[in-house]
């Protein structure tokens, strides 16, 4: 009998969307996405993560001041409480998905053996 990989992986994304940490993440996100001003510093930092990303993709220097400014607005993140909560439920979703992806990429480690992973 075949397995279906990708009927497999619906299965899985619906159970992530059952989670109770995707749950959380949803709620933490809904709760920034109704505070306009909790919004804005989201949106922000996002927009700043995503610069830097951006510039390292494409080997370009990122400057002192973009790490500054970069620093400030996750201090300021991590000062706001509402946007904190979605950072940490994020983190957290981050990592069960990275825990996933293990699980996922394991035949392979076992046919490849430890230099794989």
């Amino acid at each position: 009998m075949s397995t279906n990989l990708y009927d497999q992986a619906y299965v899985l994304e619906k159970a992530v969307r059952r989670s109770t940490e995707f749950s959380h993440l949803k709620q933490m996100f809904e709760a920034v996405a109704n505070d306009p001003a909790a919004r804005d510093l989201f949106d922000e930092f996002r927009n700043v993560q995503l610069q830097l990303q951006h510039k390292q993709m494409e080997g370009l220097h990122i400057t002192d001041d973009e790490v500054m400014k970069a620093q400030e607005i996750a201090n300021r993140v991590q000062q706001h409480h509402k946007v904190a909560k979605l950072m940490d439920a994020e983190q957290r979703m981050s990592m069960i998905i990275a825990e996933l992806n293990k699980i996922i990429l394991k035949p392979l480690d076992d046919l490849y053996g430890p230099s794989f992973g």
